[in-house]
């Protein structure tokens, strides 16, 4: 297709145009934009959103090109140490007698650091459960309060000693005691 490689440079260079119109505010319905060859403004509202596709796809690509390499070079760290981290090595004593085996626990270290930088890389390790606690390692009151008694909480979560202090919400009934 000899066509193919001028079309494609001639949408990516108006894409590019459109692109930087759109940084700078211009409405997808102004003359600028349509008068790049779109039908209407929709038409250039899909071309930004295949922009944005592509982007991502060549992105997500590299990422998994990288990845993948970063991933084969833990295999070789991982060959390399696997056996002293596993096999039992003979210990001896001044006579050069062996008195016992033991694993390399550096070796075995080594192994636990990799395999977890590629439980990392990968995203295998489980999110780790937060928990946002209020005075006294209750729950955080929420309510219709003012800015101040939002304040008074946020100072209350930076103290490390418990607080009595608790922010009731306002009564917002309509009901009025006089």
């Amino acid at each position: 297709m000899a066509k193919g490689k001028p079309v494609e440079a001639e949408v990516s260079a108006r894409r590019a145009k459109l692109i930087r119109l759109r940084r700078e505010g211009v409405r997808y319905d102004d003359p600028r934009i349509l008068d790049l060859g779109y039908s209407d403004s929709g038409a250039a509202r899909k071309d930004v959103i295949r922009a944005l596709e592509r982007n991502r796809n060549e992105e997500a690509a590299e990422v998994s090109i990288y990845r993948q390499q970063e991933n084969e070079r833990l295999d070789s760290l991982l060959e390399a140490v696997w056996d002293k981290a596993t096999t039992p090595s003979p210990v001896f004593n001044k006579e050069r007698e062996v008195v016992a085996e033991e694993i390399d626990l550096k070796a075995v270290d080594t192994v636990l650091r990799l395999m977890d930088r590629r439980a990392k890389l990968n995203g295998l390790d489980m999110p780790q459960r937060t928990e946002l606690s209020g005075p006294d390692g209750g729950a955080v009151p929420f309510g219709t309060g003012s800015l101040d008694e939002l304040n008074a909480l946020i100072g209350f979560a930076g103290q490390n000693t418990p607080t009595k202090a608790i922010v009731e919400p306002k009564d917002t009934s309509g009901d009025t005691d006089g």
